[in-house]
């Protein structure tokens, strides 16, 4: 197992989703172009979210301690409501955790190549983060090294994203199980379930809620897809809760964010057609990667990552010439990724069209590189 410090560079982390200042240089529009670079609920929010956000009262202070949502998310994940703490989305629990048990001389690992944020939260407190490194090509980590590693460095917090993004991998209960219990001495364990509820055959993180020195974060603008409202929430210790929610700023989440995480609880039937909607795109994916001879990481969450060579370049050519956006997974060391978010079916035909385009030209290019300089060295 190598272990190594995190290499994030200190700038801003980066993330999926469109950047309009990009769309403007390539004189594309927001609402042309189909964004798999952001990995979200194929179906968008449910109509119920929607309207509950229009009807709230913008004029209205939000409630400082979201008391109905987290009402609401006590009846829907079975935990009492002073075990939760409502986020502006979980980046901002991520960076509250590191604010209030990053100190002195505390340090902090990170399960990796994952979601730049944790190292980046750490990074803020002066304390870079040691980065576990997955074996490869599955991208799976040798448990019993970790542990070994674990019980040597001794961190506060350690940050397991599961499923990882953006490498799909998925661990047991087991497993997170053990990571937990080698930490219980020392740290918090903070385990990321944004992809969660898109796993099939999920097993139920309950078993963990008895062990104080776990942290549950969920985001609720990935399955319920209230992106652009920031939503999220972390299920914790009560001891822990007050200590986090100590740091965060008054007003953290707005009232429509609020009315609509209430309203997205509801509605089940939309989650369930979302689960449909997915299991039905993943697998024409896989069909349609296996057809263009692409390696593809086997993902449990509602994304892939396929292997085409130049990350950076595919992406480019997909955006400018075909208006389709995939994530560069450069920034997390894997140059030769994208990774895309599974989305409606028709989406998802328009970008296999896009990518059989682009590699066949990047193929073609290649080769013909190649040729010119075997001329030049003859």
């Amino acid at each position: 197992m190598t272990i190594v410090n995190q290499f994030l560079r200190n700038r801003k982390p980066e993330h999926g989703g469109l950047k309009i200042a990009e769309l403007d240089r390539l004189g594309l529009r927001a609402e042309e172009v189909l964004d798999f670079s952001a990995s979200v609920n194929p179906l968008g929010p449910s109509p119920r979210a929607i309207e509950a956000a229009q009807n709230a009262d913008f004029s209205a202070y939000p409630d400082p301690d979201c008391v109905r949502l987290r009402e609401a998310i006590s009846r829907d994940a079975g935990i009492g409501p002073d075990h939760i703490l409502v986020g502006n989305g979980s980046t901002e629990i991520i960076h509250l955790l590191a604010r209030s048990y990053l100190v002195e001389d505390d340090t902090a690992v990170v399960f990796g190549p994952t979601f730049s944020e944790y190292a980046s939260a750490c990074r803020a407190q002066g304390k870079p983060p040691s980065e576990i490194i997955p074996n490869q090509p599955d991208f799976r980590w040798d448990i019993q090294n970790s542990l070994e590693t674990i019980s040597v460095l001794r961190p506060s917090l350690t940050f397991l994203c599961n499923p990882n993004n953006p490498t799909g991998v998925y661990l047991s209960e087991q497993e997170v199980l053990s990571i937990a219990a080698a930490v219980k001495d020392f740290g918090l364990m903070v385990l990321d379930e944004a992809y969660a509820p898109f796993v099939e055959n999920r097993w139920n993180a309950a078993s963990l809620r008895s062990m104080s020195n776990v942290v549950i974060l969920r985001s609720m603008t990935k399955d319920y897809a209230l992106s652009g409202l920031r939503l999220g929430y972390m299920l914790a210790d009560e001891d822990v809760v007050a200590r986090v929610g100590s740091y965060q700023h008054s007003w953290s989440v707005n009232g429509p964010a609020q009315a609509a995480g209430i309203a997205a609880l509801t509605d089940r039937a939309h989650r369930e057609a979302s689960r449909d909607a997915l299991s039905e795109g993943k697998r024409y994916l896989t069909h349609v990667a296996s057809l263009l001879g692409l390696e593809y990481s086997p993902s449990a969450a509602n994304f892939m990552m396929l292997k085409v060579g130049d990350a950076t370049q595919v992406r480019r050519s997909l955006l400018k010439e075909h208006r389709v956006c995939v994530r560069d997974c450069s920034s997390f060391g894997l140059s030769e990724y994208i990774r895309v978010g599974i989305r409606k079916m028709v989406d998802n035909r328009r970008l296999a069209d896009a990518l059989k385009q682009v590699l066949e030209t990047e193929s073609i290019n290649q080769h013909k590189t190649e040729n010119g300089k075997s001329r030049r060295r003859s």
